[in-house]
């Protein structure tokens, strides 16, 4: 039954108590958003069903609480006795008992709502600027002659680091930067540290690191003043802040974020059994290649070794190539001389037969102009015979016979001439061609007339 239905029923109308907080029930749910609610948090339970039973209370008042374990399970942290806590909840009714309560989905501590609003806008800005650009990041050394450590003396972050790099890194001199980590002014002191560290250049590599904490506790890495100083050091910088789950200011502005501070320390400090290993692996890389090169030189001195002979063997080589080459010599010039011989007659043979190039140069010429003049001839004749078949195509042209007084008849209807008397029709029209042009005419009437006079 819902409250409308309740509307309609009359004065007497008697109801169920189950009914009536069902419709209560469904009245408060629809009437209340999902509203931020703060208080204290007091008689708090974790059933063995991992729900959470407990109130909040302030001065006034207070309101029983449920959070279900779907919800609870991801939670940030479980409230405790006496804790300020806001808690994000639906006002409904447990109805078996009829008691106002707020089913809760969400809950943190005071006041982390308004930090975490001034950690986005902060984050904003600061990318908006290019503080956390790709481009700005330096790559970490691979070997660093030095690490600094940027945290508290008291930190149990600090104790990790120092034992991580001892078991990573002997070798490397490490140097601490104390700075309190949590507390009013101490980004400043931070920041101030990370510059005293770039200004002594005594390391390679930074680290900036403390322990988990709250979102307040960490909140000294969410200012401004230490994450300028991060983005602006010549030094490159690794955040290691809080636990995996924890995100700051400052690891947005390194160059490099690591889950824990333990996980700063490895990734900053080559392993020396890893180096040293390698160092043994390129020892005796360099060994071998060292060896092989010893006997690829003794091979090439055995080999030389035995090219090597006395100076009177070179010599008596020598002097017998030296007679073989006076005898192809000799036998070289008999050879030149033959060829000389014979080059001499066959230029004896090409000068008798070498034809007279004057001469004939005349007669071509003489054949040339004689061309020349029977061409000359036979354009003339065949000019004269142009011009009889002209004048005699001019005494055929039907222009000619018109012009002595003849006329040519055109059927209009067929295009062709009218030739015999019987093709003429009355009413016909023809076309007549004269000497000076042409006319349309129409038959009037026809009387045909055999004659063979004109």
């Amino acid at each position: 039954m819902t409250p409308d239905s309740l509307r309609t029923q009359g004065d007497d109308a008697v109801i169920p108590v189950s009914v009536l907080n069902r419709a209560i029930s469904t009245m408060l749910e629809r009437s209340f958003p999902l509203v931020w609610v703060s208080g204290e948090v007091s008689n708090f339970t974790r059933a063995a069903s991992g729900h959470w039973y407990f109130s909040i209370k302030d001065a006034n008042a207070q309101m029983r609480c449920v959070m279900f374990r779907g919800r609870a399970q991801y939670a940030e942290f479980t409230p405790r006795e006496g804790d300020k806590i806001e808690v994000r909840a639906l006002v409904t009714m447990y109805e078996p008992r009829g008691e106002l309560q707020l089913n809760v989905e969400a809950v943190r501590r005071t006041g982390q709502g308004r930090l975490y609003e001034a950690f986005l806008r902060l984050k904003a800005q600061l990318e908006a600027e290019g503080l956390f650009a790709v481009e700005r990041k330096r790559a970490l050394p691979l070997h660093p002659r030095g690490i600094g450590i940027v945290t508290s003396l008291q930190a149990a972050a600090l104790r990790d680091v120092l034992t991580t790099l001892a078991r990573r890194a002997p070798h490397v001199p490490v140097v601490v930067y104390p700075a309190l980590v949590q507390g009013a002014g101490v980004s400043a002191k931070l920041a101030a540290m990370v510059e005293a560290a770039n200004a002594r250049r005594e390391v390679d590599v930074l680290i900036v690191c403390r322990g988990g904490g709250s979102i307040e506790d960490l909140w000294t890495f969410n200012e401004e003043v230490l994450a300028r100083a991060i983005a602006e050091s010549a030094l490159p910088v690794v955040s290691g802040v809080g636990h995996e789950t924890d995100f700051t200011i400052a690891d947005f502005a390194a160059d490099a974020r690591a889950p824990t501070p333990t996980a700063a320390a490895e990734l900053v400090s080559p392993q020396r059994v890893m180096l040293l290993r390698e160092l043994d692996h390129r020892h005796a890389a360099i060994a071998r290649g060292f060896g092989r090169m010893m006997e690829r030189r003794a091979q090439q001195l055995d080999w030389l070794a035995r090219r090597l002979v006395s100076p009177a063997d070179r010599l008596q080589r020598q002097r017998v190539h030296l007679r073989q080459l006076a005898s192809r010599l000799a036998a070289g010039g008999r050879a030149v001389r033959d060829a000389r011989a014979h080059f001499a007659l066959v230029q004896y043979r090409w000068q008798r037969r070498r034809p007279d190039v004057g001469v004939e140069r005349e007669h071509v010429l003489r054949l040339a102009l004689s061309i020349a003049r029977a061409g000359e001839r036979r354009i003339e004749r065949e000019k004269a015979c142009v011009s009889e078949l002209a004048a005699r195509l001019q005494v055929l042209s039907p222009q000619r016979t018109l012009e002595r007084g003849y006329a040519a008849l055109i059927d209009t209807q067929t295009g062709r001439a009218m030739r015999a008397p019987h093709a003429l029709r009355p009413k016909r029209p023809l076309m007549v061609h004269l000497a000076e042009g042409s006319a349309d005419v129409l038959i009037a009437d026809v009387q045909p007339r055999l004659s063979d006079e004109f």
